[in-house]
């Protein structure tokens, strides 16, 4: 069965970026209907005692297990790269990925630019992610409702939520300003050793 995994901080911690009352909302609401929602469709399975992992990996994107599979992979990856504001540092100029972003965007101003803008316009509902291939190239992609890069053969390593529950109650309809914010609480220590870890 598949977990479903507690806040790795308290659901003030975000404010002001992201409120209490969407973290009450998303996590607690959003997310536990998804986990709850995968255990009920691989009970009794031989799907039952896999990772969610092995699940993605032997489902068929667009049926009702690979999207509650997909959405418990995304958000337990979004909820788990935040910190405190209090707590956020910027990227390491001495650390993998910073360089790695700088090679191929020439700074990290240009390419949190574009990440914000594929988030922007992605049509309808999904992720803007950060992904790694094979070599450690990095690429932006957008990720619609439930898919995940793990399907193009890619490593996550940030994502960002595009659905307006992830907002709404704090933002409206105003994405772009929600993800303009959000680089206030990344927590860029554990993003690099999501990028470093083989």
């Amino acid at each position: 069965m598949i977990e479903y995994k507690p806040l790795p901080y308290s659901l003030d911690a975000l404010e002001p970026v992201i409120s209490v009352r969407t973290l009450e909302f998303h996590h607690g609401k959003h997310l536990r209907a998804y986990v709850d929602n995968l255990n009920k469709l691989i009970a009794g399975t031989p799907l039952e005692n896999l990772s969610l992992m092995e699940i993605l990996g032997q489902t068929l994107p667009g049926s009702q297990v690979f999207n509650n599979a997909g959405q418990v992979f995304n958000h337990n990856l979004y909820f788990e790269q935040f910190c405190p504001a209090s707590r956020h540092s910027e990227l390491a100029e001495d650390s993998a990925l910073y360089k790695q972003i700088v090679r191929q965007w020439s700074s990290i101003e240009s390419f949190k630019t574009e990440f914000v803008d594929k988030g922007i316009y992605l049509f309808g509902s999904g992720w803007v992610y950060l992904t790694s291939d094979a070599d450690g190239n990095l690429l932006i992609t957008q990720e619609s409702n439930a898919s995940t890069p793990l399907t193009k053969g890619l490593k996550p390593i940030l994502a960002f939520d595009l659905w307006e529950h992830a907002y709404y109650l704090d933002y409206q309809n105003r994405r772009a300003d929600h993800l303009k914010v959000l680089w206030q609480i990344l927590n860029w220590n554990e993003i690099e050793k999501v990028y470093t870890t083989k």
